[in-house]
This record gives C-alpha cells, structure tokens and sequence, in this order.
C-alpha cells in the first residue's frame, strides 16, 4: 500500500508545483474576474492545491487498499 501511494505522489507532487507555478504565472490576466481577491491571494492558491494533493491522494490510496485484498497468486495467474 505505502508503495502505491509513494509512487503516485512521486508524479503528483511535481504536477502540483508546476501548476501552481503556472497559476502564479498566469494570475494577471483574469485579474477582471476575481471579485474581492488579488492575484495572488495565498489562502486561495494554498486551498486549491490541497484539495486537489486531497484528492489524488485519494486517488492512489483506493486503487492500492483493493489491490492489498487480492491474492498475489491469483493476481499473478495466467489468464
């Protein structure tokens, strides 16, 4: 299990910083659009990327408990 989530946060994390990256990088041009917030309002960028490091967390962590359930004999046998 700890194997399946490291690995997926190996790919997840880098992804995470590059878009935030890009989010800072891009932050002036729908300046108009964010009523009552700056550009780059840290609770907002910090929030967005850890609701979605919650969810792809998620994502590595259910595919890896159902696949802790299967016997590796059987996972393993030829079709």
């Amino acid at each position: 299990m700890r194997l399946i989530v490291r690995q997926g946060m190996f790919m997840i994390v880098p992804g995470l910083l590059v878009g935030l990256a890009g989010a800072v990088a891009t932050t002036r041009y729908p300046e108009s659009l964010l009523f009552g917030l700056t550009p780059l309002d840290p609770a907002t960028l910090g929030g967005v990327g850890l609701v979605l490091g919650q969810v792809a967390l998620l994502a590595c962590y259910l595919p890896g408990r159902r696949a802790t359930r299967i016997d590796p004999v059987v996972a393993l046998r030829p079709q």
